[in-house]
């Protein structure tokens, strides 16, 4: 079974989940085609995602005349499927607010990611998020490529259903992925109830053996560490502005905010302000065993995020045996169990989430310890790469045989 994975900025550092999904499926057998659109403008600093990169084709990389000719040749060799595709890069442009130009240029990807199929015997192909790699996949499969599947993660697709044509790329689709029964239920707002069936659920994944025997929490003062791109929606602001009002009752608490991205201005403008230098260390991105480590430098993670899908950073805490403190929002509960494995909190509330983190604070170690034993025992049962790789490929293997 040959698949073509259609992406488009691949690898990123945030996205070490689509990595993980393909080395999956290949350890499973099956033969996977990487077309990304685009590499990514930021560092790798993960061998693996080095790795990932020396692996796949970029299509942009082709120059604009060869996606040209490309469009070209399937215009000429099926010149009704090509009125077919332009006609309908065309009503996704006018839902978008991207314009016509850019979903041409859409067209042209397709036409060289289906002649790219078409080359190397792809029988099925796959995409990751709702926006334009999803696109471009079904776009291809218009012009006479493959059938198409794809995993929507969120927010962002939730965001602008409509703008991104979500419910005709699902209508279209031999299936479509939601990554919680939260995704796939939001999924179902915009499939036609025909196509219910169509909508499955597949979680990111793990790898268990990459945790095994997870570090005991330390002692000492409390450290924290949250993960992920600094951007309003994933709410360390708020973080922040909680670690002001905890410092006076737990003055050596230290949290490690791990990632980068456009926010990193104002982050450090409000630590400063906050006289928080002390406490709290941008630590930039880092490898993932980097962010192993910090994981198991601290008692908790922390997520604070306004909107999420199913986040992997719970994932890796939960197992490397850490308790979590996260916002109620999207397939998160599915995770993280009040009480249980962590606390939940309201998103944007800072006054909560200082709460939350001073009962964890005065929480005895043994305790934050079985709480953390807890979720990993639930993550590396719900959320194993190996087994919900082997769930995507039936599907594959289901969409294929039809």
């Amino acid at each position: 079974m040959k698949i073509a994975y259609v992406l488009n900025t691949y690898p990123q550092p945030s996205h070490s989940f689509i990595r993980r999904e393909l080395q999956a499926l290949e350890q499973q057998g099956v033969e996977i085609l990487r077309l990304a659109m685009r590499p990514s403008d930021a560092a790798l600093a993960d061998p693996g995602d080095q790795a990932e990169a020396a692996r796949t084709e970029y299509v942009l990389q082709a120059g604009p005349g060869r996606l040209l000719a490309a469009l070209v040749q399937v215009a000429l060799a099926a010149p009704h499927r090509f009125t077919k595709a332009l006609a309908l890069a065309l009503k996704l442009a006018h839902a978008s607010d991207k314009g016509a130009l850019r979903h041409l240029i859409y067209l042209g990807e397709a036409a060289h990611v289906k002649q790219r199929c078409q080359a190397e015997c792809v029988q099925h192909m796959h995409a990751h998020f709702g926006t334009n790699s999803a696109a471009v996949a079904m776009l291809a499969h218009v012009l006479g490529g493959p059938a198409y599947s794809f995993t929507v993660h969120g927010p962002e697709e939730f965001d602008a259903p409509n703008a991104l044509s979500l419910g005709e790329k699902i209508r279209r689709a031999a299936f479509t992925v939601g990554v919680s029964s939260f995704g796939k239920s939001q999924l179902s707002r915009w499939a036609p109830f025909a196509k219910w069936n169509s909508l499955k659920v597949v979680h990111c994944g793990i790898e268990p053996e990459r945790f095994a025997g997870p570090v005991q929490l330390p002692g000492g003062a409390l450290r924290l560490a949250a993960i992920g791109r600094f951007v309003e929606q994933k709410g360390q602001m708020v973080l922040v502005r909680a670690m002001a009002q905890l410092v006076e009752h737990v003055p050596d608490l230290h949290l490690a905010l791990i990632g980068d991205g456009e926010m990193r201005p104002d982050l450090e403008t409000a630590i400063a302000e906050l006289g928080l230098q002390r406490n709290i260390t941008l630590t930039g991105w880092l490898a993932e065993d980097g962010v192993r480590q910090e994981l198991d430098r601290a008692h908790a993670l922390v997520m604070p995020s306004f909107a999420e899908g199913l986040p992997m950073v719970v994932m890796e805490a939960m197992a490397a045996a850490r308790p979590v403190i996260a916002t109620y929002v999207a397939g998160t509960p599915e995770l993280v169990q009040p009480g249980k494995t962590g606390w939940l909190v309201p998103a944007g509330d800072e006054t909560a989430l200082a709460e939350a983190i001073l009962a964890l604070s005065q929480s005895p170690l043994e305790r934050l310890s079985e709480m953390g034993q807890a979720g990993r025992i639930r993550v590396l049962e719900r959320h194993d790469s190996a087994k919900e790789a082997a769930r995507l490929a039936g599907h594959f293997r289901d969409s294929i045989r039809k």
